[in-house]
């Protein structure tokens, strides 16, 4: 996952001082749209509510593990789109899958289906022309979110805009959504790019998404359109002296027919092609999970809720959480719970309740410094009953699939599940960034299926060979305290006295420059 760091624009302070301010365009058409009303008129809508006839108020759910089923959702509802698409990301790549995926939405453009492409800037910013060539389809329009002033591809330019605007800037929008004809989505953890949707194998993400139909994609839709028509989304055209020229326009289109071509004859799409995802969703059989589901999200401006902030989602589990009588499950890819975060875990093992966490040991984070801050709370977890589990990376090696959760370099999927009943999917971390800082959105289900199935997933993804079982060793001759990881090496038990597989440099990172970061960076 692509993160915004900490501590690196001290160097740039000087520069800052001798650079010119600048300001975001803004003179510009922003008509206003939203999510297309009678969605049950459409395929979409009639296939879902036919699954869902037996219990109309509760929505439909399917669990979206392996990066070909999330590849394949996404793909599907597109295809299968009659009026309406509306994509909300933090990251596009410009990869074979994300290109592939891409393209199918302007092939639904071109028979008439209008599509909202609405991009955090963080990573857009370079990528005008791409996207503004995007935005000459008639059918297409696409907006940016908390835009910089200067364009091109993130560096020195970027960083001297945080100098000067840092508290907007670093109010990055990391939800996440693929929505059809207002009558489906999949949201979670994923971006769009190979390393989300298991192309390149031991290198990518282990993620989760979840697929929803029925009353609550209502929800979702109502907080898609709070962002589009939020003045903080601005039309690409804002950054372009002019739209590109039409010969311009179809030349790239080629490019991208020629891609998605090129992507079907690979092995993946094979893969893809003998699923029985498409044929499931076109005969209303696509297996769901009929519930009662609720959309909780933070709104454009992350406006804080309550005494302790932590915008809406933070604000909508906690009591869940608190309330939590047999046991709590957090699979997060950073975990930096805060002072408050520990004294509520600990005062749940104060009551019996077993509390068990899935994160990213210091070998599979892609982020060491934000680890540094997860460790700053680990002897203060364990000594009070909180069981710590870290992600072990997928080593390149033949025949290295793994199952699930476990799938991959490191862990990005984000999910809770309480008493086996509370089910909270969606874009959010659990550390500082994503409750103070980043707008989220999640799902929360109350589902016992929903929550057998992510337990699984747990249990599968915590087996000693795949992830480390962090403990107390004794003190060491000063009084300090010392952790032993627990795991299985060539089929026989091992313990390591430090981060196992972490190299040197992860280790300086993790260790000096962690004690300095500003934890509400983190």
């Amino acid at each position: 996952m692509k993160r915004l760091h900490a501590g690196l624009m001290i160097a740039l302070v000087a520069a800052a001082f001798l650079s010119g301010c600048a300001t975001v365009p803004i003179e510009v058409p922003r008509p206003e749209s939203h999510a297309i009303d009678h969605p049950e008129q459409t395929f979409l809508g009639r296939t879902f509510a036919g699954q869902l006839s037996a219990t109309p108020r509760d929505s439909g759910f399917r669990l979206l593990v392996s990066g070909e089923e999330a590849f394949a959702a996404r793909a599907a509802l597109a295809d299968a789109a009659q009026q309406s698409l509306d994509l909300q990301y933090y990251v596009i790549e410009q990869d074979a899958t994300a290109t592939a995926l891409i393209y199918r939405t302007l092939r639904a453009a071109q028979r008439g289906v209008r599509v909202r492409l609405l991009l955090d800037d963080l990573y857009a910013a370079g990528r005008d022309f791409d996207l503004a060539t995007l935005a000459t389809h008639p059918n297409v329009q696409v907006r940016v979110f908390n835009p910089f002033p200067r364009r091109g591809p993130p560096g020195v330019l970027q960083w001297l805009d945080f100098l000067g605007d840092g508290a907007r800037l670093n109010r990055r929008m990391h939800n996440k959504l693929w929505i059809a004809d207002n009558a489906a989505v999949v949201l979670g953890g994923r971006n769009l790019g190979d390393v989300y949707f298991n192309l390149r194998g031991t290198s990518d993400f282990a993620d989760l998404d979840v697929l929803a139909a029925g009353p609550i994609v209502a929800q979702v839709s109502h907080s898609f359109d709070d962002y589009w028509n939020s003045a903080s989304a601005i039309p690409i055209a804002a950054f372009l002296g002019g739209p590109p020229e039409a010969g311009q326009a179809q030349r790239r289109f080629a490019e991208m027919a020629v891609q998605a071509e090129r992507f079907r004859e690979t092995d993946y799409a094979r893969r893809l092609r003998a699923m029985d995802f498409w044929r499931e969703l076109r005969d209303g059989k696509l297996a769901l999970v009929a519930a009662p589901g609720t959309a909780l999200y933070d709104t454009p401006t992350k406006s804080k809720v309550g005494p302790t902030g932590g915008g809406h989602i933070a604000a909508g589990m906690r009591p869940i959480i608190e309330a939590a009588r047999r046991e709590v499950l957090l699979i997060t890819p950073y975990f930096v719970p805060s002072d408050r975060g520990v004294a509520v875990l600990c005062a749940l093992t104060r009551k019996a309740v077993r509390v068990r966490v899935l994160t990213n040991s210091l070998a599979s984070t892609d982020v060491p410094l934000v680890h540094a801050g997860y460790a700053r709370y680990r002897p203060r977890l364990l000594e009070c009953g909180v069981e710590l589990h870290e992600f072990r990376p997928a080593l390149a090696s033949p025949g290295n699939a793994r199952p699930g959760l476990s799938s991959g370099a490191s862990l990005h999927a984000k999910a809770v599940v309480v008493d086996q009943r509370w089910v909270l999917i969606g874009s959010m971390n659990l550390d500082p960034r994503s409750r103070s800082a980043n707008t989220e959105i999640a799902a929360l289900i109350e589902s016992d299926a929903l929550g057998r199935q992510l337990e699984t997933l747990f249990a599968e993804a915590t087996a000693p060979g795949l992830a480390y079982r962090v403990g107390l060793a004794e003190p060491d001759h000063n009084g300090a305290v010392q952790l032993v990881w627990h795991g299985i090496s060539d089929d026989k038990p091992v313990r390591y006295r430090s981060e196992p597989l972490a190299g040197g440099w992860r280790r300086f990172i993790a260790g000096l420059l962690g004690r300095f970061a500003p934890e509400e960076m983190l």
